[in-house]
């Protein structure tokens, strides 16, 4: 790549055009700061725009500003597209539920009434980061699409990727992988086998850390309408049927039966009990879309240990992986509706559902970006832990930081680390299955986002967090939560002309609060 001349020069740039990102983006511009958006993709929105149809929250009352003008605009949309028709208006779920062109174009409108002060940046990956007595000055962009490079300069960084790529490059310190039991008295760290449904540990449980990750997949979003269908009419690059044939295993087990307790918005559908289509977790979406997670529960769920080497991966590595996630989640969908040994009913029942011909028009009609449920965590001022997010003894107090820059709500929940090993007879090692008897809400330090040694920088997406933490902040609301008081803050700093570390926090909280932030329960609630 040949590199532009000179630097541009900018107020705030922000790496990751996540809905952290995106809100991060919009907080800083709406304080008058002139502010870059860079994203890898060709498109903004992360997840939320790439299959992840609905927002992950359990307590609505938890998220307000920026994440409410992005509900708001999506039932504003969907109220004016159904034609009176109500009941598919109903299925967005008062903004909540959204097709993934719908919240991209959403995202597009809230960032374009920023009267021009966020330019945005797509396809530009980040190749090299310039830092000068501990202190971020500058990046340096790649176009992918012409190969030429630009330096951007600015007072003030965030790094929103999913992935942590801004620090790490800047030198900050990071996490990887999982925390033991003994480092911050967490019970669920560690190696765990964990029964998500009778809320035990299980044989196996050691509790020692190692540098396991949750699986990565990719959400799809599929349609029932055969007319916007766009059918698999052969298998993927690499189909291997052998992938799924453990499948058959868990039917038989029972372990694709229904859940001993049915819970709203968790994506259990009763068609599906007891057949192969469990394989999949579907939520119904506007306009004949639907939302489909890889179920994680069954021990043939194919996706853990397949993203070893991404994070720190070169880009050729992560595209090589990625194709690899692809080629199994289609492989997975192409099994359940061709496979001879898959009962006829059940396959019937499995064509129904078809890659959407109006959705990733320019991506083979399937999602960009890769559900990377974590990756790098910040070593940050202050580390989030289990404790942090739990009930402690039976109380439903949260902790009342000094320093609140937003709330959290999700129940803690991640994914497989481990393929199924000789003697996994009920989970697989390191799934932590919705554990909302435990999980109340509680506030977010704004130190979490702060990096110990490097300034200049804030992080909103991958922030200091211990592994069980970090499946419950990980969430799309939580995230813009967090990227709207980042641009806040690189907004405070320049104007106080201090560092990040040091902005005056009870300014922060003030303007959090008038643009709309929940900074604490109005009860203290349980789930």
């Amino acid at each position: 790549m040949i590199e532009d001349a000179g630097a541009q020069d900018f107020d705030v740039v922000v790496i990751g055009g996540t809905p952290g990102g995106i809100a991060a983006a919009i907080a800083a511009a709406r304080k008058g700061c002139r502010t870059v958006l860079a994203e890898v993709h060709p498109h903004l929105g992360g997840m939320a725009a790439s299959g992840l149809g609905k927002s992950d929250i359990e307590n609505r009352d938890m998220i307000g500003g920026i994440f409410s003008e992005f509900i708001a605009r999506v039932r504003s949309h969907y109220r004016e597209t159904c034609a009176g028709d109500c009941a598919e208006f109903d299925l967005c779920r008062d903004g909540y539920y959204y097709e993934p062109s719908v919240a991209e174009k959403v995202f597009h409108d809230l960032l374009a009434q920023e009267g021009g002060l966020i330019r945005i940046l797509v396809s530009h990956q980040l190749q090299r980061v310039r830092v000068q007595n501990s202190t971020v000055r500058a990046v340096v962009l790649g176009c992918r699409e012409t190969g030429k490079t630009m330096t951007l300069s600015a007072r003030a960084f965030i790094d929103a990727t999913y992935e942590g790529d801004l620090y790490a490059m800047a030198g900050a310190e990071f996490r990887l992988g999982r925390e033991a039991r003994s480092e911050f008295g967490e019970a669920h760290a560690g190696v765990v086998y964990y029964d998500y449904e009778e809320g035990e540990f299980l044989p196996g449980t050691t509790g020692e850390g190692d540098g396991s990750l949750p699986a990565y997949t990719y959400r799809l979003c599929l349609t029932t309408d055969p007319e916007n269908g766009v059918a698999l009419t052969a298998p993927p690059s690499g189909y291997d049927r052998s992938l799924y044939l453990p499948y058959f295993d868990d039917l038989e087990a029972g372990r694709l039966s229904a859940p001993k307790k049915l819970m709203e918005g968790w994506g259990y559908y009763p068609e599906h009990f007891d057949t192969l289509l469990r394989a999949l977790s579907v939520t119904e979406l506007p306009n004949r879309k639907i939302d489909a997670n890889i179920n994680p529960r069954p021990l043939a769920f194919p996706f853990p240990e397949e993203n070893a080497g991404y994070i720190q991966g070169d880009w050729e590595t992560r595209e090589r992986i990625s194709r690899r996630h692809r080629e199994i989640a289609l492989g997975l969908l192409y099994f359940l509706q061709n496979d001879p040994e898959v009962p006829a009913e059940q396959r019937k029942m499995a064509r129904k559902y078809q890659l959407p011909r109006d959705e990733f028009t320019d991506n083979g009609h399937f999602p960009f970006q890769l559900y990377v449920r974590e990756g790098r965590r910040l070593v940050g001022e202050y580390t989030l832990s289990e404790r942090d997010v739990t009930r402690q003894n039976g109380s439903a107090e949260f902790t009342a930081f000094p320093d609140r820059i937003a709330m959290g709500e999700f129940p803690i929940d991640s994914f497989p680390c481990h393929k199924r090993r000789a003697g996994d007879a009920r989970v697989l090692e390191g799934y932590l299955g919705m554990l909302n008897h435990i999980t109340r809400p509680y506030a977010i330090p704004y130190r979490i986002m702060i990096p110990v040694q490097v300034d200049g920088l804030i992080v909103p997406v991958a922030a200091s967090t211990t592994h069980v933490a970090y499946s419950s902040i990980r969430m799309e609301p939580t995230w813009m939560a967090l990227g709207q008081a980042a641009g806040t803050a690189a907004a405070l700093a320049i104007e106080q002309g201090c560092a990040l570390r040091s902005i005056p926090i009870p300014a922060l909280q003030k303007n959090l609060k008038e643009a709309g932030q929940v900074l604490e329960p109005a009860v203290a609630t349980c789930f």
